[in-house]
């Protein structure tokens, strides 16, 4: 399996200095104090933690559908990802998972089941499991 890799740049001071990232690919933004803890523009880590949540997440609950011979039509899947403040220190608390796939043929428990272990499977979640509580809203689509 591939290494993947992305790099960052801080310029200056924690409140008054601004940031950079990229990845190998190009995906690439600024980010700053605001941006990441309050309301400013730009992008923050935080973001792109939900991006990846998402992705490998609608990966795995696709892999997993069409594994159980219901493979989707499509799966939509939004992250909300939740920094706070604990303890005086700032720190990731939850992610917000609210997935909507179109799949032919299945009942709804079945599909539930199917979800909750996608969640709990992919390689992100893994990453992040016992650290961070992942929640999750699965609905059927047409």
């Amino acid at each position: 399996m591939p290494t993947r890799s992305a790099n960052a740049r801080w310029e200056g001071g924690l409140k008054g200095g601004t940031g950079t990232f990229s990845t190998a690919t190009g995906l690439s933004a600024e980010y700053s104090f605001s941006s990441r803890f309050e309301s400013g523009t730009g992008s923050n880590p935080e973001e792109m933690l939900a991006a990846a949540e998402a992705a490998c997440f609608s990966m795995a609950f696709s892999g997993a559908l069409e594994r159980n011979g219901t493979p989707p039509t499509r799966v939509e899947t939004t992250a909300r990802c939740t920094v706070e403040r604990v303890n005086d220190a700032f720190t990731i608390t939850r992610i917000e998972l609210n997935t909507t796939a179109v799949v032919p043929s299945i009942d709804d428990a079945t599909f539930q089941t199917i979800a909750a272990s996608a969640r709990d499977t992919c390689p992100v979640s893994r990453a992040l499991k016992g650290n961070v509580d992942i929640q999750l809203t699965a609905k059927l689509g047409s």
